[in-house]
């Protein structure tokens, strides 16, 4: 039996396996906390910004597919929240927020820190509601959980500080959130899409991040059509291991081999991907869709056939009706194709006696060689994200959580505290950009203070990477790109935690080895190359046009030694 409506809440999460809540304290949060406190079944992660509480409660989501929570006190502290929450409900994994209000006696006169939460929050959840007095918590708290688990993405519960310390006389349910149900589209549709696949010739795969827990499936079926599979970057973690029919990415960090696959297919089946790129897809080719969101059908590509089921469930009803194709010859040059991009891939990452710069495709590889077999790997938004796509590689064990939809910066080293949290015992390492890392610096913090031993990896390139690339690609002079950083490791010795600098590129592996073996956080500030290009699947005449455009400006600007060195990093390797 609670006591007031803060008691009822930290019981109720406790009741249904919430594990721990990230956030910020503050006044409107008291009575909540200290029922935390209380209740004592509940971590507090106490994280120093908002924004890292949303993001690295939605990497526990990710990992483990479960309710994971964060909390942010009003005004300042739910707006705070949003980006993270953004980031969560467009990654689809189910996270609850607990948003403090303003005193409810106060709330539309314009009181101190005043601002409408069920607004704030409408866009970037299922849910959002607030509760006006003690007694509406647990129709509201219980339907927010069960939205959030259901629908996989933010709920959000608004309560004001006072309203938390109202009495409540009430016993959470036994029952609270829902199992995930299996979705399989009729058998019509089923027998549709065999008959379409039964009478193609040359059928390409593109498998997503909805294609999780189905790997045994895709393998089957991709014998049966003798079908090349190509994925997304969400897709990677699920699809890319023991798969002898894998021939890679497309998309803008993607491989040359898989966007061709795709545009040369007379079929492409897409599973469980809401790929955002249209100008990937196939112009010519049939396509077919399996997904368990409706949303998503057609969504990119107009499609011959939408099947709105899970992509196991629907792939083993589908494989009995399938014959098997005796012609391979649409698959072995995809796979030929593959073998020549993974080998002037592969070229990039190697370190020799004349490797005169420490080049982020090598970093990568170094650390996916050295990483545990169940290591979780956080990515940053902007170049870290091609290397990993690239250069990591996965096992089935091995997870991968990044803003891969959302798109924030800063993004990895908040995922990483709240993959560390949730999961202790394994590995995490976090591929930071400086840009990135060094605006959350903040929550560097968090790692010594709640004793999280995550690896973070800088890539310490002085510049937004990322953005100085699209400005050259679209014939802009780079501006406001450039990063003045400091000595990483050395700030962070003086943060009390581990930090390690590397500046030659025959020292980086002892590096690496020196910082996984480490017994708690560490930094490793690897002094990487600037002018490092990430060529695209595929170059048009005019994006050809417009880096001739950015290299003539240049010249013009004053700028002419830029290029020199754009050319020594990337030409004489």
């Amino acid at each position: 039996m609670s006591s007031n409506a803060a008691t009822y809440l930290a019981h109720t999460l406790a009741q249904a396996g919430v594990k721990r809540v990230y956030g910020v304290v503050g006044d409107s949060l008291n009575g909540f906390t200290d029922a935390l406190r209380r209740e004592a079944a509940i971590d507090w992660i106490h994280m120093r910004h908002e924004e890292g509480a949303a993001f690295a409660a939605g990497a526990e989501a990710h990992l483990t597919g479960e309710l994971a929570v964060c909390a942010g006190s009003c005004g300042p502290g739910n707006l705070h929240l949003i980006n993270g929450l953004f980031d969560c409900q467009r990654s689809g994994v189910p996270v609850l927020a607990i948003a403090a209000h303003i005193p409810s006696t106060e709330i539309g006169i314009d009181y101190f820190q005043a601002t409408h939460p069920e607004s704030l929050f409408k866009e970037c959840s299922h849910y959002v509601e607030l509760v006006s007095n003690a007694a509406l918590l647990p129709q509201i708290l219980h339907r927010a959980m069960r939205v959030a688990v259901a629908k996989k993405g933010v709920a959000v519960v608004v309560m004001s500080g006072d309203v938390a310390l109202q009495a409540l006389d009430a016993v959470a349910p036994q029952w609270l959130l829902p199992s995930q149900p299996v979705t399989l589209p009729p058998a019509s549709d089923i027998g549709q899409l065999a008959d379409m696949l039964n009478g193609a010739e040359r059928v390409a795969l593109f498998c997503g991040a909805g294609s999780a827990g189905a790997h045994a499936e895709i393998m089957q079926l991709a014998h049966t059509l003798h079908a090349p599979i190509v994925h997304t970057l969400r897709g990677k973690e699920h699809i890319e291991y023991d798969n002898p029919y894998d021939v890679g990415m497309t998309g803008l960090v993607g491989f040359a081999s898989g966007y061709k696959a795709m545009k040369s297919c007379d079929t492409l089946l897409v599973l469980g991907a809401d790929f955002p790129y249209r100008q990937f897809f196939p112009e010519q080719a049939q396509i077919a869709q399996i997904d368990v969101r409706a949303e998503a059908l057609g969504n990119r590509c107009p499609l011959k056939l939408g099947l709105l089921g899970d992509v196991k469930a629907t792939l083993a009803a589908l494989l009995p009706k399938l014959t098997q194709k005796t012609d391979s010859s649409f698959l072995q040059r995809a796979q030929a194709d593959y073998a020549e991009a993974r080998k002037d891939l592969d070229k990039l990452a190697v370190i020799d006696e004349g490797t005169r710069h420490i080049h982020p495709q090598a970093v990568t590889r170094v650390v996916s060689e050295l990483a545990a077999d169940d290591a979780v790997f956080t990515a940053d938004v902007g170049t870290p994200i091609a290397w990993t796509a690239r250069y990591l590689k996965v096992n089935g064990k091995r997870r991968i959580v990044g803003s891969f939809n959302h798109g924030s910066m800063a993004n990895a080293m908040l995922h990483a505290i709240g993959a560390q949290a949730s999961h202790p015992r394994r590995q995490v390492i976090s591929f930071s950009g400086d840009g990135g890392f060094s605006m959350m610096m903040g929550e560097f913090l968090t790692l010594s203070q709640m004793n999280l031993p995550v690896k973070i990896i800088v890539l310490n390139n002085g510049t937004l990477g990322f953005v100085e690339l699209e400005m050259k690609a679209n014939g802009f002079l780079d501006t406001g790109c450039d990063l003045k950083n400091p000595n990483f490791a050395a700030m962070a010795e003086a943060m009390g935690v581990r930090g390690i600098r590397v500046e030659d590129p025959q020292a980086l592996e002892g590096a690496i080895r020196e910082a996984l073996a480490h017994d708690g956080p560490v930094l490793v500030d690897v002094l990487s190359a600037r002018q490092e290009l990430i060529l695209p699947p595929t170059t048009t005449v005019d994006e050809a046009q417009k880096f001739g455009l950015f290299m003539l400006k240049a010249v013009l600007d004053g700028r002419a030694a830029e290029l020199i060195d754009l050319a020594k990093v990337n030409l004489l390797r």
